[in-house]
């Protein structure tokens, strides 16, 4: 994501200052701004989300703001309240709304104010275990515990009383791990729900644009693995309503910036809401490819006092777009992080494909930080041309010293479910031992 920043920064003529730890000292982020500063060990806490030290780089620099990319401290308010309270700008919305929308009571508060569908769940954060038994028991089982952090971290299912220990202690410790808060809420779990989300766009003017839904239920442990817009699952009647209801909440928290109000949707299309990632998405090309619109770009013309470029009624979705996250994992051995040397690259290319990736010959793949290591993209008039468009370009994708996980995703590409649009956030747990075992089998006759 520093990487896709610092590119929207050239676009503006704006000069970017790259931070890193020492462990990236050679990332290609570093290596492509028109400055770099070292700000800590490798250890996230002593670098990336270091608040002190990244605020003094900014200083120190002669910045006037900082992005937040995502994670680490991108839905931290604290962060955004001491950058402004530095003179400096925070690319995001403010503080308040950060606090807002981050608490998950407030957020649903809010989004029952606003007319948004939303499950039963905590009205707050769970005290402690004691009291996630009594809210289980009284919201029913199955549950889920949701940390006060997004991204699909700090996330897990507890199917009876039995797995409540297990799925409050993994998800604590998740959460400590990913946003050193580990806070827990707790809402029904809804059984197989497709994972469907709007992207907003909201200025300092009062001005609130949404850009249709991003579908996201190809998952595993609630972390996506592909995404595209839009949904062959959404109706324009059910886009409608999500898009007003997505438009109406940020405009009652008075949203500024990117952000993406996620949703599940059940079997009868009932949707409901399940939060607010107040930052930029990993996903958020997928809409940049069927709308035209450089979120990044607006990110920065907004955080700088500018109206959105765009009226809602310009906008209009064109043709389809799809997203395939591509991890330094091994499927075969429970999706274990393979960091390495990247021996040798080869990235596709031709008509209607995007790679958003920080990868070249010769890097070293840390293994202190999130596994992504490039977003293969494709676009094309309709679905089933975006599909074969992408896996065409999985074919070409050539990365060389480490596994990933892209011949999973090019099988995706191939199964029946995927490509009839009939699937859901079950769709990976069902067919992952069949995936697996036909890559097995495709490697055994690529060697033959």
């Amino acid at each position: 994501i520093a990487v896709r920043i610092i590119q929207a920064c050239r676009d503006l003529g704006i000069i970017s200052v790259a931070v890193y730890s020492e462990a990236d000292r050679e990332a290609l982020h570093a290596q492509i701004a028109d400055e770099a500063v070292c700000i800590g060990p490798a250890r996230a806490e002593e670098s990336y989300l270091n608040m002190d030290n990244i605020i003094s780089a900014a200083l120190a620099s002669g910045c006037q703001a900082i992005h937040p990319g995502f994670g680490f401290l991108s839905e931290n308010p604290d962060f955004a309240e001491r950058t402004t309270q530095a003179g400096l700008a925070f690319i995001g919305p403010t503080a308040a709304t950060i606090r807002l929308m981050g608490d998950k009571s407030e957020a649903k508060r809010n989004a029952i104010a606003a007319g948004v569908p939303v499950a039963l769940g905590t009205d707050g954060p769970l005290r402690d275990f004691d009291e996630a038994i009594s809210e289980a028991e009284r919201i029913g089982y199955p549950v889920m515990l949701k940390a006060a952090g997004g991204g699909g971290k700090g996330i897990r299912v507890a199917l009876s009383v039995k797995d409540l220990k297990d799925a409050y202690d993994s998800a604590a410790a998740e959460a400590v791990a990913n946003f050193g808060d580990g806070r827990l809420y707790m809402e029904k779990y809804i059984h197989n729900p497709r994972h469907i989300e709007v992207q907003i766009l909201g200025d300092s003017l009062g001005n609130v644009v949404h850009l249709f839904e991003r579908e996201c239920s190809v998952q595993r442990r609630h972390q996506k693995l592909i995404e595209e817009c839009p949904s062959a699952f959404v109706t324009p009647e059910l886009r409608e309503k999500m898009t007003s209801a997505a438009v109406a909440l940020a405009k009652r928290v008075g949203y500024r910036s990117a952000g993406t109000i996620e949703f599940l949707v059940d079997n009868d299309r009932n949707f409901y809401f399940c939060e607010m990632n107040t930052r930029i998405q990993v996903e958020h090309p997928v809409t940049e490819q069927v709308t035209g619109v450089d979120l990044v770009c607006e990110q920065l013309r907004i955080a700088a006092g500018e109206p959105i470029s765009f009226k809602q009624e310009d906008l209009v979705i064109r043709g389809h777009a799809i997203e395939c996250r591509i991890n330094a994992e091994d499927p075969e051995h429970d999706f274990r992080p393979c960091p390495g040397k990247t021996e040798f690259l080869h990235l596709p290319g031709g008509p209607g494909v995007r790679v958003d990736t920080a990868l070249y010959p010769g890097y070293e793949v840390s293994p202190f930080y999130d596994s992504l290591v490039a977003k293969v993209l494709v676009h094309a008039p309709t679905r089933l041309e975006a599909i074969r468009r992408m896996r065409r370009s999985l074919e070409e994708l050539v990365i060389e010293g480490y596994p990933t996980n892209s011949a999973l995703a090019h099988l995706i590409m191939h199964d029946g479910e995927f490509v009839r649009g009939q699937y859901d956030t079950s769709f990976l747990d069902k067919n992952l031992p069949r995936l697996l075992e036909l890559a097995r089998t495709c490697d055994t006759l690529t060697a033959e």
